[in-house]
């Protein structure tokens, strides 16, 4: 049963990141799609009633987390608390920005609220992949399942090119999402930045794979085929929407951009089973599948609560966005109330 909880611990964060993953890339383009005020204020509307809906995903991860695996909650939180406090704050003022923005009618105003959504998208889509980079490759855990290697040493190569993967796949993830969801000068916008951001990308992309390939390599995964297969998917993926772009389909491209950041995390947990985090020390110190889980049965409530309410939360969250699948468009935000 803790190897189920894994994939579906595995799952919850895929559907955080392909979610929340737009909802970065579409505050961090706001400098380059954000020309006036109109503009700024229809790109913030494509994700007004959806943009908290998507943040729930990693509240429930991270719930699912501490109850199912306790040793990996307990040595991930507390080995990585900075990085974690930083997301958390930069989550928070990204929340109360979109909040208050709108509360007054000075430019400058905004603008300050403006630049805190900027940073708010950033940070996460950056530190979540350092995170996840030194959970895959390893860190130092000592014997007593403690972090001892320090902050700075979380800053290694790797880490910081899966950061810098998430940071720019979350970037052309959002410019998709906009170019999917509003018309005139933003969409075309949105259609050009996808030109420019494509190369960058899909070269620190290709990186990634190939990195993370070699880490599974040497560790000798038992999952080896699909870590492999999951890269390549993630890489058709990626050129697929890039492709599907430049030819005006922007539903398609969009669909292919979240089969990439899906495939992509997936790829990620493949590498990594079947640990949970990995030892530089001594392997011997490793936190495991089996011995980071809970109980059989808190595992077994746990299935049964899951069975019944994660269906719910799909439920809901397919009904919200099909409630709100229209564009956004410019004539709705120049008729609408300069606050809306």
């Amino acid at each position: 049963m803790e190897y189920m909880w894994f994939w579906i611990v595995a799952f919850l964060f895929v559907g955080y990141f392909v979610l929340d993953g737009f909802d970065f890339g579409v505050g961090m383009s706001l400098p380059f799609l954000g020309k006036n005020d109109v503009s700024r204020r229809q790109v913030i509307n494509t994700i007004g009633p959806i943009w908290d809906l998507n943040e729930t995903w990693v509240i429930v991860a991270g719930a699912c987390l501490f109850a199912s695996f306790p040793e990996w909650y307990a040595t991930l939180f507390s080995g990585f608390y900075l990085p974690l406090l930083l997301i958390l704050l930069a989550l928070i003022l990204r929340g109360v920005s979109f909040e208050y923005r709108h509360q007054r009618e000075s430019a400058q105003w905004k603008a300050g609220f403006d630049r805190m959504i900027v940073i708010g998208s950033a940070v996460p889509a950056l530190l979540w992949g350092v995170a996840f980079g030194n959970i895959v490759q390893g860190v130092a855990i000592d014997a007593n399942h403690i972090y001892v290697g320090g902050f700075f040493a979380l800053l290694n190569p790797y880490a910081l090119l899966v950061g810098a993967t998430t940071l720019l796949l979350f970037f052309l993830h959002g410019v998709l999402f906009v170019a999917l969801k509003t018309d005139g000068p933003v969409h075309e916008d949105a259609r050009r930045l996808v030109k420019l951001a494509a190369g960058p990308t899909v070269l620190a992309a290709a990186g990634t794979v190939l990195w993370t390939i070699g880490i599974a390599w040497e560790r000798d995964a038992p999952l080896m085929l699909m870590v492999v297969g999951c890269g390549l998917v993630a890489a058709l993926a990626l050129i697929g929407s890039v492709v599907f772009s430049l030819r005006g389909r922007d539903g398609r491209a969009f669909t292919a951009g979240a089969v990439s950041v899906a495939s992509a995390v997936v790829m990620l947990f493949a590498a990594l089973f079947p640990y949970v985090m990995p030892s530089t020390i001594d392997p011997a110190f490793s936190l495991t599948i089996e011995n980071a889980s809970s109980t059989p049965y808190t595992l077994t409530i746990m299935s049964w609560t899951a069975l019944i309410a994660l269906p719910l939360v799909l439920a809901y969250q397919t009904w919200t966005y099909w409630i709100f699948r229209k564009r956004v468009t410019r004539r709705s935000i120049e008729g609408a109330p300069a606050h809306a």
